[in-house]
């Protein structure tokens, strides 16, 4: 079976440019959307042939399903690259795509409405022997059941949405007398964030660190797993730094926790590249947490530890070719760190878009940056604020710290604040460096508060 030759990507920023960079080295053709203000942008002026889809508000443009179909059609596209975010795991635009003749790259609509709908998936992982959390067996209806369902697997607890993720439509309740208000803030958020006022409980486990399996399957009884990433660096549910493989896990775990991600990915007869994502607590117990049916903001640690082209795994399966890879030749080797650069002020994370004066990535060996920013481009206010993601790859955990921390002091971006003095002070944290952490880390360490006070840049501007 034939690669298809010309697909469109549905999907901006640097992970657009991922994408058509993937299709280039396998000699497809790319077309590139764009609302009417990114006309500009670094996946535009990369791709064979952009065009452009609407306004700046993405619901004209980057969510605008008709459109996006319609540039499909009119530019011969065989197949739609959705990236993350925006209509990545939204079933009706895989179905519309399927109604129309063009090849959705990535899993059936009905793994991605089980991936979406949190509670159903934790019901699916239920039945088939995988450890989940003690909580509700689905969506709670009432705040009357909330309550019986608390009290029966104790407090502290925690709401969440069902058709959620990033944090919203999330609450800890720690006490019976706070669950009535959590829980209708929660269904509002949960409402105006996703559509959906559906919610589920579990039982809230402090110190825990997420870790997350890559999974790939060709839908022919192939499933393979690409070993763990440790996202437990979080601000409020939003992951900040990623790594391969995680600190803590021994090969023992390594080989449980994959063992557990095929299990889940064979359950929902899931095809193409996914994440089955976890949460462990202090004593390693693993508890299935969600399914994310796309590819992740942080997959170049896994590629970088494995040598694995994810998205062009991706394309290959949605063309119908079989896995290349077998489980016994997945052989991971060093370490990876990855870290989310955004357009953001470091001490109050509030989004920081303009115009870029100077930008100058890293480099050396062992270095990789994913950006669709550049000197000159403007950062725009309508979409997510992440402008790059700093990836380094070391012989060993040490050695990716110490390239990291080179990296973050190499990296320049002027016009606009970025994150980048927050990962200085993470990388330079001791508790950091011994791997002794969990999701609670940057709240509790208050690391951005003592940003202020770090090194400043002798030379106030490289671009006078």
């Amino acid at each position: 079976m034939k690669l298809f030759k010309k697909i469109l990507i549905a999907n901006r920023g640097e992970i657009a440019v991922r994408i058509i960079r993937a299709c280039k080295e396998l000699g497809i053709k790319t077309v590139a959307i764009f609302s009417d203000i990114e006309r500009e942008s670094l996946h535009v002026r990369l791709a064979d042939e952009s065009i452009c889809i609407g306004p700046a508000n993405p619901t004209h443009s980057y969510l605008n399903v008709p459109a996006i179909l319609s540039a499909a059609e009119v530019t011969d596209a065989e197949a739609i690259h959705p990236g993350y975010g925006f209509l990545s795991e939204n079933p009706n635009f895989a179905e519309a795509c399927a109604t129309s003749g063009i090849t959705f790259i990535g899993p059936a609509p009905e793994s991605i409405k089980i991936g979406g709908d949190k509670a159903k998936a934790r019901q699916v992982m239920k039945r088939r022997g995988i450890p989940v959390v003690l909580g509700s067996d689905g969506p709670v209806i009432s705040e009357d059941a909330a309550i019986k369902i608390a009290k029966k697997i104790g407090f502290p607890v925690i709401i969440k949405a069902s058709a959620g993720g990033g944090g919203r439509g999330m609450r800890i309740v720690n006490e019976e007398e706070e669950l009535s208000t959590a829980f209708q803030m929660a269904q509002r958020e949960s409402l105006a964030s996703f559509g959906s006022s559906e919610i589920y409980l579990e039982k809230y486990l402090p110190s825990i660190r997420h870790i997350e399996v890559q999974i790939i399957s060709d839908g022919k009884g192939n499933v393979i797993h690409l070993g763990e990433r440790d996202c437990s660096i979080q601000r409020r549910h939003q992951k900040l730094i990623e790594e391969a493989p995680s600190p803590v896990a021994t090969e023992k775990f390594r080989k449980k926790i994959g063992e557990l991600a095929v299990k889940a990915a064979k359950a929902m007869k899931y095809k193409n590249v996914g994440t089955i994502e976890f949460i462990v607590d202090h004593e390693q117990n693993i508890y299935f947490m969600e399914v994310n049916t796309r590819v992740q903001v942080e997959h170049p640690v896994t590629e970088e530890i494995t040598g694995i082209d994810i998205i062009k795994e991706q394309i290959k399966i949605a063309a119908g070719l079989p896995l290349t890879y077998k489980q016994n030749q997945i052989k991971p080797y060093g370490h990876a760190i990855e870290c989310r650069i955004n357009a953001e002020d470091p001490e109050k994370f509030i989004p920081s878009p303009g115009r870029i004066t100077f930008f100058l990535p890293p480099g050396g060996p062992g270095v990789r940056v994913d950006t669709g920013a550049y000197t000159g481009w403007a950062v725009p206010s309508h979409y997510d604020s992440m402008i790059a993601k700093l990836i380094v790859h070391g012989k060993n955990r040490e050695e990716a710290i110490a390239k990291m921390k080179r990296a973050l002091d190499e990296f320049i971006i002027e016009g606009i604040k970025t994150t980048i003095a927050f990962h200085k002070k993470v990388l330079n944290h001791p508790d950091f460096i011994k791997g002794n952490f969990n999701t609670g880390f940057v709240e509790r360490m208050n690391i951005q508060s003592a940003i202020a006070e770090t090194a400043k840049p002798e030379v106030q501007s490289l671009a006078e």
